[in-house]
């Protein structure tokens, strides 16, 4: 249909927008459609596009299978899935399984019916070609970047997502995830397979171990995955074992006039290709716009290859989006590639070199016209704010192109060669810039330092008129530059000074023409080529022919009655004279005139002649005219350019349509004839297309009728019959339009007329906004107002439609303005004959309301008749505005007060008619707001008029002695005063505030604030007194316990003894103050009670303790109410401990350990013994576990002194009596650290020799403490013992000797994984190698251990195996476990060796325990002495 074209730019930021056909057709997504490109070696041709989608196409792919090759499926922002036929351009089949935006889509090169598509929400849809069945997967909650189908295996796809994360899922299996790759730390841009059905290909390369051991990667049917993120890397994978092989970092090069830097991440997208045949071989993009080469099987620089280093320019200028490759028929492979640089360029796989390059375009196309100087030169103004200049004859290159974009930044609307000087371009852009360039230096262009407010729209060179000079030097004839924009302003510039300031024409054309009114805003000019004449368009549709120099006006013709879009003069070099002064017109309805001024222009008439019937009326467009040029081949041949989205050829002699083009999607805004060939036109438009086509070859002669037009016709003629039915109906009504508020029926329908005639601008307009740019109409814009479409509304109350209007205050006025069509315009005949002769009297009668338009008096009495009207509705608050208008304040003031109308806006403008009216004004209204009970305001204006005491009787008569305490303005006031003083830091003074303003709970909060012992004791106290209780036991708790770390105890006790609800928290400082004077704390006391003095060593810690409770606190057994011992118990049970840890101070460890105790006495109180034992343990395993094992043994003699752990008290006659399971578990858990003590304490007064060789080898091996800790905590005792005075057998327990065992080996595989893991990142850090292999930590890792060859894999299921026994041992077992058994049996048989205490029995047991338990290393030194 067309010759040659330039597309619309490809989408950017989608993984596969591009792709080719095995037959070399080239798919792009450009906007919402697809461009179809043949490509070959030499040269490509756009052969058509893919129109339907709804929103930007995100992916594009054609089927590669044989028979199918002209089968492709594409994505789109609108959440479908379209297949079509490439060949015959139509739509098959659609699918929606997807409820967002699809972002990927592949057609699978294995299976010919399978299309797989991804959306942002991570749901991956398999479509069915064959059946047109969808099955949708779910694998990962994330958004999907990119997905490719396996070109080995159907069922495998490759998905890559927005966070990093590369999933291997299989769509058989109901899209079940096979692997996770897991590397990136950024979005996957693009995923490739290898071309080759195997992972030996690059085996050697690799340095893994694995790799070249065992099976091959091919005997596993795996396949190797590159994929190229954000992150600035490549990695290639194993998909047989799911892990990465290597990365490759991107080259960092140097270009030309200008350096990368390596520590800034830039703008880029990284695609990756893995062309047919080329298994070692990989193309990726890189930072701005280079293309690489990889070579898998080299190492270091040798592995990369650039693209297009043969010779300058070749290279894309920006990043790289999408590459495709196909293999042609003599086996020269092929790449296409297409980059932000709006180009796509075509590369020679064999010699790396550029084929040839594609401009496209990426935006509308505003502008485009030849270089009458330089043959075959055009010249494109686009949107995406550059200008291209296109070689159209060169036989090299046919798409030879060059873009200029420096000091534009804006869209380029017209364009203008100029007429004698090679390569001088002048332009204009939407901002309103005017500058030349000079194209075929590399100079930046010339910007004119007047700017127009709104887009310029015309161009043209003429020659120059006043006040500039109108010869050059030489006597040459020189140009002018004239600009019209969209403000109506046309400026002169001066090309040679640009800097200059440019003429408004408009003065001149005032002077010449002795013109007083308003000039009609100009859209359009245009020079006759011959430059004499030179005609303007306008807003109103008027063209006014001006002869040069002076631009006196020749003649105006007013045929259209629309904005006047286009002109165009007929050439000059034609062989009919008659022909040379044709002028064509287009404007914003559908006609094009043609108008022969041949007489005004060889006779100039002394007056200026208006014409107003057309030498020619060409009829066909359906939308309003944009561009249009006479055919410089032919005589009175005309091509226009529509809004209806094609372009038509006339022959305008015989008014008969050529020839009408429809290749275009959308409205055309420019268009141009071939200067060299009278078959070629060249036009562009919305779609973002250049299309070139000949006038020969088309089908169609005549615009389009389409239904638009139909039904605009129809809207036409119901809109006349409907508007002669309301004539009939306003004409029997009589004053019925008079009596409504608003327009009148009559002028309702003119406007619903009119919105139906510009309906088809309106739909223009809407439709452009789906559109990729926003939409910046070149027609549009020139409009001054665009009337909204009107819309049925259904029958509501006139209340929810709209909100009451405000009362007129020219009611009467109003009402006359309200009459019919005919009465309005006789209106303004009766104002002109007031104004130039005698007739009615204004503003007073029937023409009350023209008193408005005429002098003041008719104003005045305009006025008054008003006022009567107002005082007769009672409106007498109008009626004192209607005074101010007319100057009369006092009268306004002295009015308002009669009535009762005084308002605040009154008082504030009466000190402008004096201090006296001022003051009655004030008094006055003083009574008035005491009617309405306004004393307070009323006593504020005495006080304005310094009436000082009357404002003090006023409110005391009123009983208004002060604000009340409850007064919300006072509360106001102390709150936002306490919020600066807290935000200052005067906390106290905040508090006050807070009192005083009512907030108790926030004084004390804020007191609290400081944090220190004195505010938290204040700040209890005040919550206390109050009422806010729960806050008050907050504080006081808060300040008990820093009391207590102090260890003041006694102000402790005394904080909280103020409040009964805290009676437990007494009891547990209580335990914590005995339990430090008990265990002799080196650390002095503030303050003690004497209760807590050091006691009889023989006497248990819990007997003291219950004594001291029931002689201070009250506290027994028989307690009631809220010293009830249940009670108690409940409330601390409520009090949580955080986990023990090394790192918390020993006066905290003893509060958390006394807290245990503390419910420990009052489980024994409830005869609770289990629970009893269960809080001893906790009490005693807190300070073991954070650390301080001697401070737990010393709990533990103190608990019992007779280390029998049964007997809980002798004092009490106490004995327990244990059921569960957990209590006995407890109660032996301490037996056990009981013997454990007693243990060290037999060997170290037996054994003083063997001691010291043995503790060497055990020590720092215990779990419980060890023994360098037992060795300070226990005191040696001299003399020696026969026999063992407790039963040893306790401690040698093969059930925890079996879970100490398990524990020993989780910890030690825990310690081989961390290392493992520290190796592999010092080498992932290590940047001196480009890729980094897997298998570096195993390696380093079976160095270290060459004995055991473990691996990850096997070193996660020896942790498994060791876990899943740790969970079937009992749990009473883990949850109180002993000292560690091993180390028992090294004791226990080190003391057999000196001494006869330990029977065979024991020995035995402890040795056979050692051999099956003591495996570690650090046991099998220690125990070889004894098992040998």
């Amino acid at each position: 249909m067309h010759e040659r074209a330039l597309p619309a730019s490809p989408n950017w930021y989608c993984s596969r927008c591009s792709d080719v056909s095995s037959r070399g057709l080239l798919g792009v997504g450009a906007k919402n459609n697809i461009y179809l490109i043949d490509v070959s070696a030499s040269s490509c041709r756009v052969v058509g596009e893919l129109v339907g989608h709804k929103d930007l196409v995100s992916g594009f792919s054609f089927c590669q299978h044989a028979g199918q090759s002209h089968l492709c499926v594409s994505s789109s922002n609108d959440g479908s899935v379209r297949f079509w036929d490439s060949d015959s351009k139509v739509l098959i089949k659609e699918h929606a399984a997807h409820q967002t935006s699809v972002t990927a889509v592949h057609w699978s090169p294995v299976d010919k019916n399978l299309v797989v598509s991804g959306d942002e929400k991570g749901i991956v849809v398999c479509h069915w070609y064959n059946t047109g069945d969808t099955t949708s997967f779910f694998p990962e909650p994330r958004t999907i970047f990119c997905l490719t189908c396996s070109p080995h295996t159907w069922s495998t796809v490759a998905v890559g997502y927005k966070d990093g994360m590369i999933v291997l899922i299989d769509v058989s299996k109901k899209g079940e995830v096979m692997h996770r790759l897991r590397g990136h730390d950024n979005e996957i841009h693009s995923l490739a397979w290898s071309p080759l059905a195997s992972e030996d290909a690059i085996c050697s390369r690799l340095e893994d171990s694995e790799a070249t051991s065992g099976a091959s990667a091919g005997d596993d049917k795996g396949c190797f995955l590159a994929s190229g993120s954000k992150d600035q890397t490549v990695r290639i994978w194993s998909t047989a074992k799911g892990k990465g092989l290597m990365t490759l970092k991107l080259p960092y090069m140097k270009k030309r006039r200008s350096a990368v830097d390596p520590g800034v991440k830039e703008r880029l997208w990284l695609h990756v290709h893995w062309p047919k045949g080329r298994s070692t071989q990989l193309v990726s993009s890189c930072f701005s716009g280079e293309l690489v080469m990889w070579d898998l099987t080299r190492t270091g620089k040798q592995m990369w290859t650039l693209f297009g280093t043969s010779s300058e320019g070749q290279n894309h200028s920006r990043i790289i989006f999408n590459m495709s490759s196909i293999q042609l028929q003599d086996d020269r492979e092929l790449l296409i590639s297409t980059s932000m640089d709006r180009e796509i360029k075509c590369w020679d796989l064999a010699t790396l070199d550029c084929c040839w390059t594609l401009p496209t375009l990426g935006g509308f196309v505003y502008a485009l016209t030849f270089s009458p100087v330089g043959s075959g030169c055009l010249a494109l103004g686009v949107g995406d704010n550059m200008i291209r200049v296109w070689n159209t004859l060169t036989t090299q290159n046919q798409y030879d192109t060059r873009s200029f974009w420096q000091g534009i930044k804006s869209k380029v609307t017209a364009l203008a060669w100029h007429p004698k000087k090679e390569g001088s371009l002048s332009f204009g852009t939407d901002d309103g810039k005017v500058g030349i360039y000079e194209v075929f230096s590399n100079k930046p262009p010339q910007i004119s330092s007047s700017y127009h407010r709104q887009t310029v729209y015309t161009l043209a060179w003429g020659p120059p008129v006043p006040p500039m000079s109108f010869g050059a030097a030489g006597g040459k004839l020189s140009y002018s530059l004239y600009s019209c924009a969209g403000e109506g302003v046309i400026l002169q510039h001066d090309p040679s000074k640009l800097s200059g300031e440019a003429s408004n024409i408009d003065k001149l054309i005032r002077d010449t023409n002795d013109i007083k009114h308003k000039l009609s805003p100009h859209t359009d000019l245009s020079w006759k080529p011959d430059g004499k004449v030179v005609a303007i368009g306008n807003e109103d549709g008027c063209i006014d022919v001006y002869e040069a120099p002076s631009l006196k006006l020749l003649c105006s013709i007013q045929q259209h009655h629309k904005i006047i879009n286009t002109l165009q003069w007929h050439h000059d070099h034609g062989s009919l004279p008659e022909l040379h002064c044709l002028l064509a017109s287009g404007s914003s309805n559908a006609t094009v005139y043609v108008h022969d001024l041949r007489s005004v222009i060889e006779n100039p008439p002394e007056s200026p002649v208006v014409m107003t019937e057309p030498y020619r009326r060409l009829c066909g467009h359906t939308g309003k005219i944009t561009c249009m040029a006479w055919s410089p081949h032919h005589d009175a041949r005309l091509v226009t350019a529509s809004y209806d989205g094609t372009a038509q050829v006339w022959d305008v002699q015989q008014e008969a349509a050529v020839c009408n083009y429809r290749g275009h999607v959308g409205y055309l805004l420019c268009v141009d004839w071939s200067p060299v060939d009278p078959d070629v036109i060249w036009t562009g438009g919305k779609d973002f297309t250049l299309q070139e086509w000949r006038v020969s070859k088309q089908e169609f002669t005549t615009p389009p009728k389409g239904k638009k037009m139909v039904d605009l016709k129809e809207k036409m003629k119901a809109s006349s019959k409907q508007k002669k039915k309301n004539k009939k109906a306003s004409g029997a009504g009589g004053a019925a339009p008079v009596e409504m508020n608003g327009e009148s029926v009559t002028g309702g329908q003119k406007a619903a007329s009119a919105l139906e005639l510009s309906g088809e601008d309106e739909e223009d307009e809407v439709s452009s906004t789906n559109s990729a740019v926003p939409p910046a109409s070149f027609e549009t814009q020139r409009k001054s107002s665009t009337v909204p479409k009107s819309k049925d509304k259904p029958d509501l109350p006139t209340n929810l439609l709209k909100k009451k209007k405000p009362r007129s205050m020219l009611p009467l006025s109003t009402s006359m303005d309200h009459r019919p069509k005919e009465d309005l315009l006789q209106d303004c005949i009766s104002l002109a004959s007031v104004k130039h002769s005698s007739g009615c009297v204004p503003g007073q009668g029937e023409h009350l309301h023209l008193g408005l338009f005429t002098d003041r008096q008719a104003l005045y009495r305009m006025f008054e008749a008003e006022e009567e009207g107002h005082v007769e509705a009672g409106h007498y608050d109008s009626v004192v505005y209607l005074r101010l208008w007319t100057g009369d304040l006092e009268g306004a003031l002295r009015l308002a007060t009669e009535k009762g109308e005084l308002n605040d806006h009154l008082l504030s403008i009466a000190p402008m008619a004096g201090f006296e009216v001022w003051s009655r004004a004030v008094e006055a209204f003083v009574k008035q707001l005491c009617l309405q009970e306004q004393y307070l305001k009323a006593a504020s204006h005495l006080l304005s008029i310094n009436k000082l005491y009357e404002a003090v009787d006023l409110l005391r008569s009123h009983k208004f002695y002060r604000l009340p305490a409850e007064d919300p303005v006072l509360k106001e006031l102390y709150t936002c005063w306490a919020a600066v003083l807290e935000k200052d830091g005067h906390f106290s003074a905040a508090a006050k505030c807070y009192l005083a303003a009512g907030a108790n709970f926030d004084a004390a909060k804020v007191i609290a604030r400081k944090n220190d012992i004195s505010s938290l004791r204040a700040a209890a106290s005040l919550a206390r007194i109050s009422g806010e209780l729960a806050l008050a036991q907050s504080l006081a708790l808060r300040c008990a316990k820093d009391l207590a770390a102090a260890l003041d105890w006694v102000g402790a006790q005394e904080v909280l003894s103020s409040q009964e609800s805290l009676m437990v928290h007494r009891l547990h400082l209580c335990v914590a103050e005995l339990l430090a004077a008990m265990l002799a704390d080196s650390q002095p006391c503030v303050s003690s009670h004497p209760w807590a003095k050091a006691g009889q060593r023989h006497v248990s810690i819990q007997d003291r303790v219950r004594d001291v409770w029931e002689r201070q606190f009250g506290v027994s057994q028989k307690s009631e109410r809220h010293c009830s011992v249940a009670a108690l118990l409940q409330e601390l049970k409520s009090v949580e401990s955080p986990t023990p840890t090394a790192s918390i101070p020993l006066t905290q460890v003893q509060l958390y350990s006394s807290l245990h105790l503390t419910r420990a006495v009052l489980s024994w109180l409830l005869d609770d013994d289990g629970q009893l034992m269960k809080e001893l343990w906790k009490a005693v395993a807190w300070l073991k576990d954070a650390g301080h094992s001697c401070v737990s043994a010393e709990l533990c003699r103190l608990l019992f002194p007779d280390g029998d752990v049964s007997v809980c008290s002798r004092k009490h006659s106490k004995t327990l009596h244990l059921t569960d399971e957990e209590g006995k578990a407890a109660a032996n858990s301490l037996q056990a650290y009981v013997h454990y003590q007693h243990l060290y304490q037999y060997w170290w007064s037996n054994s003083t020799q063997t001691r010291n060789g043995l503790l060497h080898e055990v020590k720092g091996k215990a779990l419980n403490g060890g023994v360098a800790e037992s060795e300070e905590s226990v005191s040696p005792v001299t003399g020696r013992v026969d026999q063992l005075d407790f039963d040893a057998s306790l401690l040698l327990s093969e059930r925890h000797a079996a879970c100490q065992a398990t524990q020993r080996s989780v910890r030690d595989i825990q310690e081989r994984l961390a290392a493992m893991v520290r190796l592999h990142s010092r080498a992932q850090t290590d940047d001196s190698p480009t890729q980094v292999p897997e298998s570096s930590d195993s390696r380093a890792d079976a160095s270290q251990r060459p004995e055991d060859e473990d691996t990850l894999l096997t070193l996660s299921s020896k942790m498994s195996e060791q876990q899943k026994q740790l969970a079937d041992l009992p749990d009473a077992v883990k949850m109180y476990p002993r000292p560690d058994v091993v180390e028992c049996c090294l004791v226990l048989l080190n003391i057999s060796k000196s001494s006869p205490s330990v029977p065979e029995s024991l020995q035995q047991e402890a040795k056979d325990l050692l051999r099956k338990y003591g495996t570690s290393p650090s046991f099998l030194k220690a125990s070889r002495r004894f098992l040998t």
